[in-house]
């Protein structure tokens, strides 16, 4: 075929994948989502990301735009039906640049930067990236969390978001055209721009500032502080959050993007807090909000039957970030899709066993929970981890210590351990489900939901109709409190329909108010929102926009925003 031919020119045959056994990992979700492809090719600079996209759209390919995979909603993973076409997948991993400009406040991030790397690359500036994200440990990339408005942990900076990007659209003649909006002169062709700037044919610490577009998100801490609106606080949907290649999902091939960096948080403190009372920590969440002087860094909860959980199928997990870190977790992400690949074939091997290997080997290792969180989790139902830095850590000690005088709960300051030891919990608490799935093959299935909630909503805390709550197995809550962004995983009774509980389930959060998905995007999961349905709709001259689940890019592949 002339396409894989030309493909394999470009890229050579080292890169280009075409056998399916050998794309599986790359075909197939984290959590869920499978579907077939041609092909995936992983260009390894930005002209040959350039040449491939010619070769796909001249030849009416359906292209999906893929960078490490992580897929919580199946979004950069082809679905199992739907398309009238070819699928490639084009993989920018390799393309792992990472650019510091005027002395590091601001970076150029492409299409393989990774959030793990571009943190460790300010460390020793001093300065953090705009988001800081669980997902950074599997290789999350900087560009999926612009595509995608990752809301992240960081409750004083919003989802990641710029107005200053390069990409590809096609426009409303069928014309692919590369669109440079960085900020940065660096020539008219596409091969003149990709060639200067993968050079650095520029001066990178003067580089001009726009007077119109920003590296940032807008107004985030107003927007956060606001706890009477009855509007969520973020969510992908948002129209402050789509403009350009931030929320394009795929839609737009992105090449590159600018972002503003932060100075670092300087000295921090956790408070590690336990409640029975959801009214309790609601009430603590809003007067934090709307009266401290100093935002809090995060604040991220979990519900008791979540901290069980992963204290039995996330141990493994904790410990090997624990102790080897998170630089090599996506090399051992790919040796156990290698490992599942190989062994599928050997009948002596059940599905899944090097999950099932690595579940029993962490029963030989002891608890790994500090002792005072698990005092905590013995006594407490819900916890949040508040964190705090600078000024903010006198200020909510004198207010954590005056609430517990009458409120139901208490609070203590976690040391360095305790604090790694209950981010890396509740961080491997996402994995949880996954993992308890495939040790019960063909038994159960899983129900995954991240969820905005109402940011006056008092009733935060889920509670079920007899006939909903009698089809779940276990209910995990947790997630990112301070602005009522949550997410809610659901193992199911055997024999249960997740697909039809789902739209239970989507019902009671109508009703309520809320917007899902709130920061994992449309994917194939979702039906999109309103607003989301009508920005596309205003900006795609080719009219190929579906809203419906798994139905998107039937016709063409990226909208002109």
């Amino acid at each position: 075929m002339s396409t894989i031919k030309d493909l394999t020119a470009i890229v050579g045959s080292h890169h280009i994948v075409t056998s399916a056994a050998k794309s599986l990992r790359y075909r197939k979700g984290y959590r869920s989502g499978q579907g077939d492809a041609l092909a995936v090719v992983m260009p390894g600079t930005l002209l040959e990301m350039w040449q491939v996209l010619k070769v796909l759209h001249r030849d009416n390919i359906v292209i999906l735009m893929q960078a490490s995979n992580t897929s919580l909603t199946e979004g950069s993973t082809p679905t199992g039906e739907g398309y009238d076409r070819d699928v490639v997948i084009v993989k920018g991993s390799r393309i792992k640049d990472l650019q510091l400009i005027n002395q590091g406040k601001q970076i150029l991030a492409f299409p393989g930067t990774t959030l793990a790397n571009l943190e460790k690359t300010l460390k020793p500036l001093n300065r953090e990236p705009h988001s800081v994200i669980g997902s950074s440990t599997l290789g999350a990339s900087v560009i999926g969390g612009i595509n995608n408005n990752s809301g992240g942990a960081l409750i004083q900076r919003g989802p990641a978001y710029t107005e200053l990007a390069l990409y590809a659209r096609i426009d409303e003649n069928d014309e692919l055209h590369l669109v440079n909006h960085l900020g940065i002169d660096l020539g008219n062709t596409p091969e003149e721009i990709l060639d200067n700037l993968a050079n650095r044919r520029f001066d990178l610490n003067n580089v001009p500032n726009s007077e119109e577009r920003v590296g940032h998100n807008r107004n985030y801490e107003e927007r956060v502080r606001d706890v009477d609106s009855d509007m969520p606080t973020r969510y992908n949907a948002d129209p402050k959050g789509l403009y350009e290649a931030s929320g394009a999902a795929g839609k737009v091939a992105t090449f590159a993007v600018r972002l503003d960096t932060y100075p670092s948080e300087g000295e921090l403190q956790v408070f590690y807090i336990g409640t029975n009372s959801p009214a309790v920590l609601e009430k603590m969440r809003r007067h934090i909000l709307a009266n401290f002087k100093n935002l809090p860094v995060s604040g991220e909860y979990m519900h008791k039957e979540a901290y069980d959980l992963a204290k039995i199928y996330g141990k493994d997990s904790l410990m090997v970030i624990d102790k080897v870190g998170t630089d090599i977790l996506p090399t051992m992400f790919g040796m156990k899709a290698s490992a599942e690949r190989i062994l599928g074939h050997i009948p002596t091997f059940k599905p899944y066993f090097p999950d099932r290997f690595l579940q029993r080997a962490g029963h030989l290792f002891p608890n790994q929970l500090p002792k005072r969180m698990e005092d905590y989790a013995n006594r407490f139902q819900h916890y949040l981890q508040l964190k705090m830095s600078g000024e903010g850590i006198a200020e909510a000690r004198a207010y954590l210590t005056d609430f517990f005088k009458e409120e139901e709960g208490e609070f203590f300051e976690a040391n360095a351990d305790e604090t790694n030891k209950a981010s890396l919990h509740r961080y491997v608490t996402a994995s949880v489900p996954i993992r308890y799935q495939e040790l019960h093959q063909d038994k159960i299935d899983i129900l995954p939901i991240d969820v905005a909630l109402r940011r006056n909503d008092d009733d935060w805390f889920e509670t079920l109709p007899k006939e909903i709550d009698d089809k779940i197995e276990y209910k995990l809550y947790y997630g990112h409190f301070l602005d009522h962004v949550m997410h809610q995983d659901y193992i199911l009774k055997p024999g249960v329909d997740a697909h039809e509980l789902k739209q239970e389930m989507l019902k009671l959060f109508d009703q309520r108010g809320a917007i899902y998905p709130a920061e994992h995007n449309v994917g194939h999961l979702y039906d999109a929102a309103p607003s989301l349905i009508e920005h596309y709709k205003k900006n795609d001259p080719t009219n190929s926009f579906n809203p419906g689940i798994g139905k998107t890019s039937m016709r063409k592949w990226w909208e002109e925003y």
